[in-house]
C-alpha cells in the first residue's frame, strides 16, 4: 500500500503535498532513499523522521520531483527542513500578496521577495521560483551557509537569475545591511531561531527523540539539526521577532508586507502590542495547519 489515496491535513489548498507520498517515484529520482524506506503501522511507505541522512534524501528527491530541482545537497549540520510546511508558507504569502493585486497571485520576477536566513537549504526560493516565478534576495549571517546554498543555486539553472545571496555582517542587525537605501520588496518572509541558547536546543532534541522513542544516547544526532544560527539567537524567537519589528519601521516605505513564522503562540500577543506600539496600519495573524502541528504568520504593513 503505497498511501497515495489519502490527504495530509489541513495543508494549503495549493500545496503540492495533500498525499501521502509516492515512494516508488521518489526512489526513482533518488535511488538512495530505497534503503530508508519503511512501512508504518498502517503498511504505509514512509522513513524513520529521526534519521537525518533519511531526510536529506527524501527531501532531495520531493524537490526533483515538484520544485524543478536536479542538484541539492547541504551538509549534515544544516537544518533539513519539511517541505510541506515550507510550501504552506510560500502559498499563505502569495494570497496576502494577491490581496494588493485584485484578489490575482501575482506572478513573475517582478515581484521580489527578502528571505531572512536562507540558510543552506535555500528552501522558500527553490519553492517561490518554481511555484510563482517570483525574485529572491536571501540573507544569512553564516558564510558557509550561503555558500553551499550559492552551489544549489548555481547548479539549478532556473534558480539563477531570480535568487541573490547577501551576507549579514552584523549580527545585531536584521534588515539593517541588506535592503539597500533605494531598494523595494513586495514582502519580507522570515522563519526565525526557535530557542534561546544551545542548551535549550539540545534539551529540546533530547525531548522530541524521547518522544518518537528513539533516544538512544545522551548525545543526539539531530535532524531537528541546524547550524547555531538557524536554530537559536540570545532571547530566542520572541526578542529575535521584537528586534525584527523595530527595524521594520526604518523600511516602512521599502516593504508592502513584513512577516515572520511564529511557532509559540504565547509570543503573538506581545508582538501584536509592540505593532500596534510602532504605529503598524495592518496586522494579521494567519494560521497554518500541518497535521498535528498548528504555526502562524505574523505579517504586518505601516
Amino acid at each position: 500500500m503505497k498511501g497515495i489515496e489519502s490527504t495530509k491535513k489541513k495543508l494549503h489548498e495549493r500545496n503540492k503535498h495533500q498525499q501521502f507520498y509516492n515512494f516508488d517515484v521518489l526512489k526513482r529520482l533518488v535511488p538512495e532513499l530505497g534503503e530508508y524506506i519503511i512501512k508504518n503501522p498502517m503498511g504505509i511507505d514512509t522513513i524513520d523522521f529521526a534519521i537525518p541522512e533519511a531526510v536529506v534524501l527524501l527531501n532531495k528527491a520531493i524537490l526533483m520531483q515538484d520544485y524543478k530541482i536536479r542538484f541539492w545537497e547541504i551538509p549534515k549540520a544544516n537544518l533539513c527542513p519539511p517541505i510541506p510546511g515550507r510550501a504552506d508558507y510560500i502559498h499563505y504569502i502569495a494570497d496576502l500578496l494577491s490581496e494588493e493585486n485584485n484578489g490575482e497571485i501575482p506572478i513573475g520576477n517582478r515581484v521580489k521577495v527578502l528571505d531572512l536566513g536562507i540558510g543552506a537549504n535555500a528552501i522558500y526560493p527553490i519553492i517561490g521560483v518554481a511555484e510563482y516565478g517570483w525574485s529572491f534576495i536571501g540573507s544569512d549571517i553564516n558564510m558557509q551557509s550561503l555558500k553551499t546554498a550559492a552551489n544549489i543555486i548555481d547548479n539549478n539553472d532556473h534558480l539563477k537569475n531570480n535568487v541573490t545571496l547577501r551576507q549579514q555582517i552584523n549580527n545585531r542587525n536584521i534588515l539593517k545591511n541588506i535592503i539597500g537605501e533605494n531598494e523595494c520588496f513586495n514582502v519580507v518572509i522570515c522563519n526565525p531561531p526557535f530557542f534561546k541558547s544551545e542548551e535549550e536546543t539540545l534539551s529540546k532534541t533530547v525531548q522530541k527523540l524521547k518522544n518518537l522513542g528513539k533516544m538512544t544516547t545522551d548525545k543526539p544526532v539531530q535532524n531537528f539539526s541546524g547550524q547555531h544560527s538557524e536554530l537559536w539567537c540570545d532571547g530566542g524567537e520572541k526578542s529575535f521577532i521584537t528586534n525584527y519589528i523595530y527595524e521594520s519601521v526604518h523600511f516602512k516605505t521599502q516593504v508592502l508586507w513584513f512577516t515572520s513564522l511564529v511557532s509559540n503562540k504565547e509570543h503573538l500577543k506581545p508582538l501584536q502590542t509592540l505593532l500596534k506600539k510602532v504605529k503598524a496600519k495592518d496586522v494579521k495573524v494567519i494560521k497554518m495547519e500541518q497535521g498535528n502541528k498548528i504555526s502562524r504568520i505574523l505579517a504586518w504593513r505601516y
